[in-house]
């Protein structure tokens, strides 16, 4: 035990390094790429520490290059979910016996080795993995997973110092305590940051976890595990695993032992595990804590006030970043008709300078979409806007799957607001563009707050402040993050704390001290210093 109060290292942002012509970390990217490319990995599970490899080998293919084979890994069954149950209770009265501080300096201590030796091998690996640029790959794999670890930490010293009023004679104290139980982390192909968070910050905060990523995101999964393993993460307390869902949730959902559920993915499924918790609400040791990040519909609203050249250029970064597949992309637009022109003048001309391929190019702005299945769900959305009489097709709409999943950024315009694309959410390199009468800014906020079941992100541009004051009032529900004259991505640690609400989410805020409260549960304590010893109060005297 130590007998002193800790001020852990202050939390800053990662720097983003700019990767340009020159520079030592450019020089860096491009070893790495070739040294992953050129090696073959057979990727094992890790129950309880140790390595589990089966035979069951799945290969694991750059989405961008599907004829070339990364290396494999290896699917687990039943028996591996049991055994990782099995291993996470085991850890559990070590690692939550374990002072915060030294938890704590495990996770630091991964930030900085993310920071530093293994950037270029974290970022390659999202880059041939989940075909992200390199820009993307840095703001997500490197700085923002460096972010969560920091910022948990620092979210976690702030948690300890809110204590009651302690009045004469008595000592009040609030402590707390992990979860009881395990935490189940399931997490998205997207951003290797979340599949770092996810079971990342319950197990800062004392809790053992069960980690199941996405079979798209195994390949930097791995990667997040060797960096845990050089922090000295102990045995036990996160275990990544690689099993169908059906095969974890029969065995976990049923278990008593099961506390909470860390999750980001689609919102059926969000919705199904929910369902299927609450159907086995009595058979568990404590109510289980659910925190969900799910889909989006992202929109955003320009005035006619707005510059044309700013809302343009905030479209194309946000539609088509990472090839749309954010759940706070924007895929849905409203532009008044008074600056309708320029904005498609300026928006149309940049996408004509935008290069698609690997990214293992760097010139590259736009790479492949994650998988077969992915291209074929967004391409469907595609092809039958062609046949539509309700749209115009702007710009792009060609693909091709023959050496990776290619879908060309396209940008729809529709004359009906509720045309199927500005409903649904595709999850892809489309945009879709409804241009509306300048004098009804007001009613179209009414549309764009009741148009889509999702609340994740949003953006208002305009200039005249009591555009931007109506937006921000009307679309107070419509966005768990409402962004004025920026688009609707890139949420950073710290600044920006990330979710929503209605069909986006439980609106935690990743990336924030409100998420940690989910993990953690207080215990409160009163000392009598001095206790009575007559049990008769003073209004018991008789009167004089």
């Amino acid at each position: 035990m130590s007998d002193a109060f800790y001020d852990i290292p202050i939390a800053i942002n990662e720097p983003i390094l700019s990767y340009e012509p020159g520079s030592p970390e450019r020089a860096a990217i491009k070893v790495a790429l070739a040294e992953l490319k050129a090696t073959e990995v057979d990727i094992p599970m890790y129950i309880g520490g140790k390595k589990v490899h089966t035979k069951n080998k799945v290969a694991i293919r750059p989405p961008h290059e599907i004829k070339h084979r990364l290396g494999y890994f290896s699917k687990g069954d039943s028996s591996h979910v049991k055994a990782a149950i099995a291993a996470a209770l085991k850890a559990k009265p070590g690692w939550e016996g374990l002072p915060w501080q030294e938890r704590a300096a495990i996770f630091l201590k991964a930030a900085d080795l993310l920071s530093g030796p293994y950037r270029a091998k974290m970022n390659a690996a999202t880059m041939l993995g989940q075909s992200k640029n390199i820009f993307q790959a840095e703001i997500d794999a490197v700085a923002e997973l460096c972010d969560f670890f920091r910022f948990n930490a620092q979210y976690l010293t702030e948690i300890f110092t809110v204590q009651p009023e302690s009045p004469a004679r008595t000592w009040n104290r609030l402590e707390y305590r992990p979860l009881e139980g395990f935490i189940f982390a399931i997490t998205p192909f997207n951003f290797t940051s979340i599949a770092g968070n996810l079971p990342g910050a319950p197990a800062m905060l004392g809790n053992t976890v069960i980690w199941k990523p996405a079979e798209t995101q195994i390949y930097s999964a791995a990667v997040i595990m060797e960096v845990l393993e050089a922090a000295g993460l102990p045995a036990g307390v996160i275990n990544l695993i690689f099993t169908d869902g059906p095969a974890a949730g029969d065995l976990i959902f049923e278990h008593p032992d099961f506390a909470g559920l860390h999750f980001t993915g689609s919102t059926r499924v969000f919705q199904n595990l929910w369902q299927t918790i609450g159907n086995n609400i009595t058979k568990y040791r404590s109510y289980p804590r659910i925190v969900g990040e799910t889909g989006g519909k992202d929109f955003l609203i320009a005035h006619s006030s707005a510059n044309a050249d700013e809302v343009a250029t905030a479209l194309l970064r946000a539609a088509f970043e990472f090839q749309g597949q954010k759940c706070s992309a924007a895929s849905r637009a409203y532009i008044p008709k008074a600056i309708w022109p320029s904005v498609r003048k300026r928006l149309l001309n940049d996408l004509k300078t935008l290069k698609m391929g690997s990214p293992e190019d760097l010139t590259n702005f736009v790479n492949a979409v994650i998988d077969e299945r992915a291209f074929d769900r967004i391409t469907n959305y595609i092809a039958n806007a062609k046949k539509s009489k309700e749209v115009e097709i702007l710009a792009g709409g060609e693909y091709d799957k023959s050496e990776g999943y290619f879908i060309q950024p396209t940008v729809l315009l529709t004359k009906d607001p509720h045309y199927v694309t500005m409903e649904e959410e595709i999850f892809g390199p489309v945009l879709t563009i409804y241009v509306y009468d300048s004098r009804r800014f007001e009613k179209t906020l009414e549309l764009v707050d009741s148009t889509s079941p999702y609340a994740l992100t949003g953006a208002v541009f305009a200039k005249d402040r009591t555009a931007v004051r109506l937006a921000t009032e009307k679309l107070r529900h419509s966005a768990g993050n409402f962004y004025i004259n920026d688009k609707p991505t890139g949420a950073v640690v710290g600044q920006q704390p990330f979710g929503g609400a209605r069909a986006s989410g439980t609106n935690d805020k990743a990336g924030s001290i409100l998420n940690l409260y989910r993990w953690l549960s207080p215990r409160t304590i009163k000392e009598n210093l001095v206790p009575p010893t007559d049990y008769r109060y003073p209004f018991h005297q008789p009167d004089a």
